[in-house]
């Protein structure tokens, strides 16, 4: 919520002479700011009133900082809440621990007298407004009907942008401290922040100046780890390090095309074109071929915060836990959105979407899941992987869920030269290991040749079997030892012949082709391959999906 609406919404309820409000957040000092700001104002709440803060260590407090003594016990500041003869709001912090909640004792004696003193509000010739302000507050039965409830957001790109210009401007004169930011990197710095309170944007910030020596757009990197804290502290979310990058990706060109694209999509400068934030992919496919490297490289190609849902840390054995614990880890993709939130093997947790044997649990899950992607605001980019496609609800599958759907099958032969490539470059930086080995395009291809059918990870298996050859005789890696690895392996591709075919089959007709036109060039699709005699070959010589370049 933007934080003018937050001052007409508050300034309404004062005026309408509400006696009971609820904030829900961490900064203290920001909302009592704006709470002061609004009582001072009489052109938004027509009459000034005094802002008064109690804590359980001073008491009560006038906008001075003049203590009233003896309030410190809740109970005798409502009793002098009631005393006070003159137009006020009182800021009540952290009374939520009088309210019960969180396996905690309610004080029935102070709720009783709350519910006394708001006829005794309402009914005085004096405008007094009581506010609770914590970073959480259970509302307890008897006084539902008594209390509202008003959002306060985390701050926005203009709050932000004016801490930020306001470290930069105290920094101008320090000659140990580099100020390296045009108008792109600034918008990107700020956006990246967002979802931060204040005091974690100025920390963030400070750390980059502090530990660099400069504030920049690799900045970044350290609002990234401030946002790391959030996610740490919540459990339901996994954070993923921007490891790896698209360069460690070997072939699967169309998906990389396609995220290239739309790269800073959630941009004020894509807003010019009339454009929505991308809402997500789903990649599904055969394992071991690259989905789940491909959602962790988006982190690093975005520079956005990658988090990861674990289903399994969803479902909880309490009744309702489930659906609240998915609630919370939306609630906190978007607090520090723009994010990316993928969501791995996604069948597995929507496994029981028929409403058998979890009394409907996963139905709901699924339900609060599917409504958020249909209508999330925020920019959460999602990034779903599946490889039993056939298992996943239709609904989740229909245009407007997921910008596009791609198909990843066994690697190409181009694409398998670049994996053997990678994982070579990757693994051969001793010249002792090396050897006399020439790492070149003559043998990424002919190992490529030798290892038609193999997914990625069987590649990079078939390498360290070679390398731990070499180094049980203590001797540099040679070709041989990779080719008789790759002999001795029984690829996927024959042990799981038959659902390959029905991969492919569907997707021919319902997704993308993660791998272009011209790197399928030596392989038919999997329906021109129908006609070949012998049913084994067509797994090796045909690929599956909508041939769709980007």
């Amino acid at each position: 919520m933007e934080k003018g609406t937050f001052t007409e919404k508050l300034a309404n309820y004062l005026r309408a002479r509400f006696s009971f409000l609820s904030i829900s957040t961490w900064e203290e000092d920001r909302v009592i700011r704006d709470i002061q700001k609004i009582c001072s104002d009489p052109q938004l709440i027509k009459t000034v009133r005094k802002v008064y803060t109690w804590t359980v260590t001073e008491g009560l407090m006038d906008n001075n900082y003049t203590s009233i003594k003896n309030t410190t016990q809740p109970m005798r500041a409502l009793e002098q809440i009631e005393k006070i003869e003159e137009p006020s709001v009182f800021i009540l912090k952290d009374f939520h621990i009088y309210m019960g909640g969180e396996n905690r004792q309610p004080d029935y004696t102070l709720i009783r007298r709350i519910r006394d003193l708001v006829s005794i509000i309402e009914n005085s010739p004096l405008q007094k407004n009581v506010i609770f302000v914590s970073p959480a507050f259970s509302i307890p039965l008897e006084l539902q009907k008594d209390i509202m409830i008003v959002d306060y957001g985390l701050p926005t790109y203009s709050e932000i942008k004016k801490v930020l210009h306001q470290m930069i401007k105290m920094n101008e004169g320090n000659s140990r401290i580099t100020i390296d930011l045009n108008q792109e990197n600034e918008e990107k710095l700020i956006k990246a922040a967002l979802g931060l309170t204040i005091q974690e944007a100025e920390n963030a910030f400070a750390l980059s100046m502090v530990t660099d020596g400069r504030l920049d757009i690799n900045s970044v990197d350290h609002v990234l780890e401030e946002k790391q804290q959030i996610i740490q502290k919540n459990g339901l979310l996994e954070y993923i390090p921007h490891e790896p990058s698209m360069k460690d990706v070997g072939g699967l060109e169309n998906i990389k095309r396609w995220l290239n694209r739309r790269n800073n999509s959630w941009m004020d400068s894509a807003g010019e074109y009339g454009l929505p934030a991308p809402k997500g992919i789903l990649l599904t496919g055969i394992p071991g071929c690259g989905k789940s490297l491909i959602a962790k490289a988006v982190s690093s190609l975005w520079k956005l915060p990658l988090l990861k849902l674990d289903m399994g840390k969803i479902y909880s054995g309490l009744v309702g836990s489930s659906e609240e614990n998915m609630r919370e880890a939306i609630h906190t993709a978007e607090a520090i959105s723009p994010s990316i939130l993928w969501i791995d093997e996604l069948e597995k947790g929507l496994s029981g979407t028929n409403g058998t044997g979890d009394s409907g649990t996963s139905t709901r899950i699924f339900g609060t899941l599917l409504t958020w992607m249909q209508e999330k605001k925020q920019p959460v980019f999602v990034v779903a992987t599946a490889n039993n496609i056939q298992s996943l609800p239709p609904e989740l599958l229909r245009k407007g869920r997921f910008d596009e759907i791609f198909f990843v099958d066994l690697p190409t032969k181009r694409e398998r030269e670049a994996i053997f490539k990678i994982h070579l470059n990757k693994r051969l930086t001793s010249e002792k290991v090396k050897g006399e080995m020439a790492a070149d395009d003559t043998l990424f291809s002919h190992l490529a040749t030798l290892s038609e059918g193999f997914i990625g990870a069987e590649i990079e298996q078939a390498i360290i079997s070679g390398l731990f050859e070499a180094y049980a005789e203590q001797r540099a890696l040679k070709e041989t030892d990779i080719e008789k690895a790759i002999e001795h392996t029984v690829p996927l591709s024959v042990t799981q012949g038959e659902q390959i075919r029905a991969l492919r089959e569907w997707a021919n007709v319902r997704a993308v082709a993660a791998t272009p036109k011209d790197d399928r060039a030596d392989y038919g699709s999997d329906a021109e391959e129908k006609q070949i005699p012998a049913p084994s070959n067509d797994i090796h010589t045909s690929r599956g999906g909508r041939t769709l370049d980007f």
